[in-house]
């Protein structure tokens, strides 16, 4: 199977998804299942894109098992990253942020990519809904720091301070 037309096809897919009307969910998501039949038994990418589409049309309560599957599967790399991230920030939408935490965790020391920001940002709401609003913020402002086109320093020093007091 050529999975470089496949990507593709889902790129393009996913290209229309502002298309559907919120009533019309069911009919992107049978678009999303149709790609996903294409692939051989066993692989990851058809899960996962179906988590994906369960996901953006509001129910996580779906997603998470599919997104576990693709995992499960051996999803990993780029694909892999956005899986734990959107199973988390959907673990949380179901009550689950203490999972979506502890999944997400180990990615703060995972290799950098442009993915960075967003596992800081999920892992802030999962804190949040935890009640664990410092910690949450000081993820937000590390992230938002490099960003600023001035205070950078001061940004990421606050964000440090909020979870290591200094003297």
């Amino acid at each position: 199977m050529d999975t470089q037309d496949w990507d593709e096809r889902v790129a393009a897919a996913w290209a229309t998804f502002d298309d559907y009307a919120e009533e019309d969910a069911a009919d992107f998501r049978a678009v999303i299942d149709a790609l996903a039949a294409e692939l051989p038994d066993g692989s990851p990418f058809g899960p996962f894109e179906r988590a994906c589409a369960w996901d953006s049309t509001g129910h996580s309560d779906r997603a998470v098992p599919l997104y576990r599957e693709a995992l499960a599967r051996g999803l990993d790399g780029y694909r892999g990253r956005r899986a734990k991230i959107q199973l988390s920030s959907s673990l949380r939408n179901i009550g689950q942020a203490e999972e979506g935490v502890k999944l997400l965790t180990p990615e703060l020391d995972a290799p950098s990519d442009e993915l960075d920001d967003a596992v800081r940002g999920c892992l802030a709401l999962c804190l949040s809904s935890l009640g664990r609003d410092r910690e949450g913020l000081s993820l937000v402002l590390g992230a938002l720091a490099p960003h600023l086109p001035r205070y950078q320093r001061s940004m990421a020093n606050y964000a440090r301070l909020l979870v290591e007091p200094g003297d």
